[in-house]
């Protein structure tokens, strides 16, 4: 019984780390060529341990995370009523839309021939930047985790099997992303997906009222509907020029 909880965690540690890992690997090509893999292998690692630590802050305050803090109230136009819980997915959501819509712009407007136009980060900044998000990526998985079992140590056996997974997985995406470069603009365009579902999502934990609307949390199924469509779009485009270019 114990072992099945434990692949299970494993698995829903794998499936709602796929964004994380996408972070990860866009992320660290900001940091200078030679350093991205320890970049990637430091960043990962010590957000192990602080997920490990995250988890028994939550085992521990688990109401407290989800108590509400503070509300705002304007009839008819603003209502929302705050918890930890909800304030955290909202500023992981915003801050990844934030950094997929910059990414983006600077895609569409970047010169080629001009190596200063991506801004470089020093490693320590862009390790700082994993850690940050891979706790805030981690907070709903590790919430799903308490809710499947309350054994400790198979929870922590999760987080650092899926971490150590992750840091061998990430070289290969990172790899994968290097050698087809026209799969950035879909990972970028998938991380924009995602900080759109943590902002209904934390809207929707916030209660929040927007002119007498409330925020409707994307489910799991819109999401992944999304992200085969862009898959499927980003094939058949990708399909389609290489047969132009035989063509030609």
């Amino acid at each position: 019984m114990d072992i099945g909880t434990l692949l299970m965690l494993i698995l829903l540690q794998a499936v709602l780390g796929f964004d994380n890992l996408l972070y990860i690997s866009l992320e660290s090509k900001r940091a200078p060529e030679e350093k991205r893999k320890f970049v990637r292998t430091i960043g990962v690692a010590i957000a192990i341990i602080l997920r490990i630590g995250l988890l028994f802050f939550l085992v521990n305050t688990l109401e407290l995370v989800q108590a509400e803090l503070f509300g705002i109230s304007y009839p008819d136009y603003f209502e929302a009523h705050f918890s930890g819980h909800s304030l955290i997915v909202l500023l992981g959501g915003g801050f990844i839309l934030y950094t997929a819509v910059k990414e983006i712009w600077h895609m569409i407007n970047f010169d080629p021939l001009d190596e200063s136009s991506r801004a470089k980060a020093s490693p320590a900044k862009v390790i700082g930047m994993i850690v940050f998000m891979n706790v805030i990526f981690s907070f709903d998985s590790i919430l799903g985790a308490i809710a499947l079992t309350k054994v400790l140590w198979i929870m922590v056996t999760a987080i650092v099997i899926s971490g150590a997974l992750m840091i061998w997985m990430a070289e290969g995406v990172s790899k994968f992303l290097e050698k087809n470069r026209m799969y950035e603009v879909l990972g970028l365009f998938v991380l924009l997906i995602v900080g759109i579902m943590l902002l209904t999502e934390g809207g929707h934990l916030a209660h929040i009222k927007i002119l007498g609307n409330d925020i409707v949390q994307m489910n799991s199924t819109t999401f992944y509907f999304i992200i085969t469509i862009l898959i499927l779009i980003d094939v058949v485009q990708g399909k389609y020029e290489k047969n132009l270019s035989k063509k030609a």
